[in-house]
C-alpha cells in the first residue's frame, strides 16, 4: 500500500501542475479548476475500478462516451439496474424507493438529496448494501476467461484430429511448451509437474492477457488492483499448502539437524515464511503494473504543462511511446515471474528430500 501511495502522490504532483497551469490560462472565461477534485478524478479514472466504461468525457458539454455496466445490490432483496442511473457518479440512483450514491468508488445508501454523513475521520457512516456489481475489472476478467476458453478449447479440439496445431494454435503451442519446459519441469520436476500444468498455464496467460488489455484504450487496470493480485497469490498459496508432502511440513515444524531449542524458535519463523511468499507475489505484480501506468500517465500529463510553459510536447510523446513499448515487455515479464515463482513454491512443497541425509543430521544432533 505504501508503493501505491507513493505512485499516487507522484501522479498527483504532475497532474496538479498541469491542471493549475490550465486553470490560470482559462480562469477568465470559465473559472479556476478545482485542482484537488480534478486530480482525484483523474487518478481514480485510470488506476481504480469503476461501474462503467468511460472512453471520453467532454468537459464543455458534460457528455460521456462509453457504456454502463450492471449494478447488482443485495439490500432488502435483489436490486439490479444499470450504472447509467448514477450518471457517472454525479446523481443519486432511485431503485424501488431506495436511494444510492457512489462516493469514492463505493455505493452507499442515502436519501433523495444524496446526503453522505461523515465521522470525525471523514469516513462515511452511511450503510452499504452488499455489492455484487459487474464492474469494469470484472468485465475484463470475464472477457479474458472467454478468450482463454476459446483459444485453448480450439487448441485441444485440434489435437484430437492432428498432432500439429493449426491457425492461432501455432502461436499458442510454443508458449505452452515454454511454460512446460522452462518453468514447470525445472522447478517442480518431471515426475510431478503435469499435476500443476493446468494452473500454471492458466495463471500465465490470464495475467499476460490482462496486462496487455491494460494497455488498450479500454482504460482497465486489473492487475494493478491489489484485490486481484491478492486473489491470484491466494490460489498459489492454497495449492502449495494442500499439495505439500510430509517432508515439507517436517522442515517447518521440526527442522532436521537443528538443536531442539532452535527448532522451537524457528517454527513461527518458518510458518511466517509460508505467508511472505504469496505476499511477495501479490505486491510484486501490483506494484510493477501500477508503476508502469503511472509513468505513462505522468509523461502524457507533461504534454499539458508543455503547451503552456516551456516543455517540448514531442519529447513527452516520445518518452510515453518508449515507456509503452517497454510496458509490452513488462506485461510478459510479470506474467512469467508470477508463474515461475508459483512453480518454485510448489516445487519446494512437493520436493522429496534425502531422508538418509536428514537421519545423519539427527544422529549427529543426539551425539
Amino acid at each position: 500500500m505504501q508503493n501505491f501511495s507513493m505512485t499516487k502522490f507522484i501522479l498527483s504532483l504532475v497532474v496538479f501542475c498541469s491542471l493549475n497551469t490550465f486553470a490560470k490560462g482559462d480562469e477568465e472565461s470559465k473559472g479556476a479548476v478545482d485542482s484537488k477534485s480534478e486530480i482525484d478524478a483523474y487518478i481514480d479514472h485510470h488506476l481504480q475500478d469503476s461501474y462503467d466504461f468511460n472512453f471520453y468525457s467532454d468537459g464543455e458539454t458534460g457528455e460521456h462516451f462509453g457504456f454502463p455496466l450492471p449494478i447488482i445490490l443485495i439490500d432488502d432483496g435483489l436490486k439490479v439496474f444499470l450504472s447509467s442511473k448514477f450518471h457517472h457518479g454525479e446523481t443519486v440512483a432511485e431503485v424501488e424507493g431506495n436511494y444510492y450514491k457512489i462516493y469514492h468508488g463505493k455505493i452507499y445508501k442515502t436519501d433523495a438529496e444524496g446526503t453522505i454523513s461523515l465521522d470525525e475521520d471523514n469516513h462515511p457512516t452511511n450503510s452499504k448494501p452488499l455489492d455484487l456489481s459487474i464492474t469494469k475489472n470484472v468485465t475484463t476478467m470475464l472477457l479474458t476467461s472467454v478468450l482463454l476458453l476459446l483459444m485453448f478449447g480450439g487448441l485441444a479440439k485440434n489435437y484430437k484430429n492432428s498432432q500439429l496445431p493449426k491457425g492461432f494454435g501455432r502461436v499458442l503451442e510454443p508458449l505452452v511448451i515454454y511454460v512446460r519446459d522452462d518453468i514447470a519441469i525445472p522447478n517442480i520436476g518431471e515426475k510431478k509437474y503435469r499435476k500443476f500444468m493446468g494452473f500454471l498455464l492458466t495463471v500465465f496467460f490470464f495475467i499476460w492477457i490482462l496486462n496487455l488489455l491494460g494497455m488498450t484504450p479500454l482504460g482497465v487496470n486489473v492487475t494493478g488492483n491489489i484485490a486481484v493480485t491478492a486473489c491470484l497469490a491466494l490460489f498459489t498459496y492454497l495449492i502449495t499448502q494442500f499439495s505439500a508432502n510430509k517432508d515439507y511440513w517436517k522442515h517447518i515444524f521440526w527442522m532436521p539437524g537443528v538443536p531442539v531449542p532452535m527448532k522451537i524458535i524457528l517454527i513461527p519463523i518458518e510458518l511466517l515464511g509460508t505467508l511472505t511468499k504469496p505476499f511477495a507475489l501479490m505486491i510484486r505484480l501490483f506494484a510493477n503494473i501500477t508503476a508502469g501506468h503511472v509513468v505513462i500517465m505522468s509523461l502524457i500529463a507533461l504534454i499539458f504543462v508543455g503547451k503552456n510553459v516551456y516543455a517540448d510536447t514531442s519529447i513527452s510523446l516520445a518518452l510515453a511511446l518508449f515507456i509503452s513499448v517497454i510496458e509490452l515487455l513488462v506485461a510478459f515479464l510479470q506474467a512469467y515471474i508470477f508463474t515461475m515463482l508459483s512453480a518454485l513454491f510448489i516445487g519446494l512443497a512437493v520436493e522429496e528430500h534425502d531422508h538418509a541425509h536428514d537421519e545423519e543430521f539427527e544422529t549427529n544432533e543426539i551425539i
